[in-house]
């Protein structure tokens, strides 16, 4: 839903079972219309669609997606932006490192990534831009070299420069600007800001516009702009707190750099603080009690620490309660309810949403917004709720702080 001018307000459908189109449609239309109700009655209510790969296939079959578009239509209902990340089924199996797979080194990653803009260029309003959220190339513990890890880079760039060129002829064509929005993580190939400058700088800028010069006969600084364009950054509040960066700072890095920022993932990660100050263990002991209940075995829970500047990354929150080594912050990869600001002895990283609504303020990064709590399923029971009043109640503290 439009909450701004420039901004519009969504949650990400990836909370819902989606293996295949009629389970995903049916998850629509069972809570879609009840938060409607509540969080934008009188007025269009914005939708963050997520597509497995099959429910994607499925969609485009017959008149289905014509039938959705006017099931849309009749619940006042858009969508200007989609969760194009995760490939396969995201729930009630396990997922982990998988859900890079397959990753931006595979033209099956470039296939469905062309079929969902494809999806969304029919979907979008007119007078929208929209947008697709996606891997960070690949995850880092698959490529065990420089060389097989700079192999990959080289292969996502020119995957990407795919997607900029589908991208540039679908708009052509309609007149709808929709872009690509790589969203860094903890341990995927691109984890923070200067990791993301980096990769346009070393590979995506030099391995994309000779191409785009010799396709469409651009000159480099044409061939700059179209890049830029097309490729932008998905600013998951959660995963950029995991790296310890001020979303002022890394805003400012990505605006100098020339790197756009195509959404905003509205998320809070775990925050852990020492009871100790990270002199012992003795005296954290209802600390690791309590994160525990979070250890769940369906989706990777990273886990960063930041010591004397250096941030390092634990690949699982297994590892962490297995050493239950001295610390004084660790921040964990589980996508809590951001209405939460703390967890009885635990914390969250509300504060860098706060940080981020305080920015957009007077500054307007991205016109998509979107509320990514998918762990609803996998919370410790202390947590959980019913699924639509849980979205309601996210939607309803973020605009009453924005």
């Amino acid at each position: 839903m439009r909450i701004s001018t420039n901004s519009h307000l969504t949650y990400c459908t990836n909370i819902h079972p989606g293996q295949d189109w009629m389970t995903t449609f049916d998850s629509l239309k069972r809570h879609v219309p009840k938060i409607k109700s509540r969080g934008a009655k009188d007025k269009p209510f914005g939708l963050g669609l997520r597509l497995s790969n099959k429910a994607s296939e499925e969609l485009g079959l017959g008149e289905k997606l014509s039938e959705f578009g006017k099931w849309l239509s009749d619940n006042e209902v858009y969508v200007f932006t989609m969760n194009g990340f995760p490939y396969g089924n995201f729930h009630d199996e396990r997922v982990k490192d998988l859900v890079h797979a397959p990753d931006w080194t595979t033209d099956e990653r470039v296939t469905y990534t062309k079929r969902l803009f494809d999806q969304l260029s029919v979907l979008l309003p007119e007078d929208m831009e929209g947008g697709i959220s996606t891997s960070p190339i690949s995850y880092k513990y698959w490529h065990s070299s420089n060389d097989a890890t700079k192999k990959a880079f080289s292969e996502g760039a020119e995957n990407l420069t795919e997607i900029i060129l589908h991208l540039y002829h679908l708009e052509a064509e309609n007149g709808k600007y929709l872009h690509l929005d790589i969203e860094p993580e903890p341990d995927g190939m691109l984890e923070n800001s200067d990791e993301v400058i980096q990769f346009f700088s070393n590979y995506l800028l030099p391995i994309a516009k000779p191409i785009l010069k010799n396709t469409l006969g651009m000159n480099d600084a044409e061939s700059m702009e179209l890049i830029h364009r097309y490729i932008t950054i998905c600013y998951d509040i959660c995963h950029f707190s995991l790296a310890f960066e001020e979303p002022e700072n890394t805003f400012v890095k990505f605006d100098n750099a020339g790197i756009k920022v195509g959404k905003i993932q509205v998320s809070a990660a775990l925050k852990i603080l020492s009871d100790t100050n990270g002199s012992d263990t003795g005296g954290n002991d209802s600390i690791w009690e309590a994160l525990s209940q979070f250890n769940e075995p369906t989706y990777l829970h990273q886990v960063t620490e930041k010591v004397e500047g250096t941030v390092t990354t634990y690949n699982d929150l297994p590892v962490v309660l297995a050493d239950k080594k001295p610390f004084k912050e660790l921040r964990a990869h589980f996508h809590v309810p951001i209405f939460l600001k703390r967890f009885g002895v635990l914390y969250s990283t509300q504060d860098h949403i706060l940080k981020v609504i305080e920015y957009l303020k007077s500054n307007v990064v991205s016109q998509h917004l979107e509320i990514e709590t998918y762990t609803w399923d996998v919370l410790p029971t202390m947590l959980k709720r019913d699924i639509s009043e849980s979205i309601i109640r996210e939607i309803e503290w973020f605009t009453a702080k924005f």
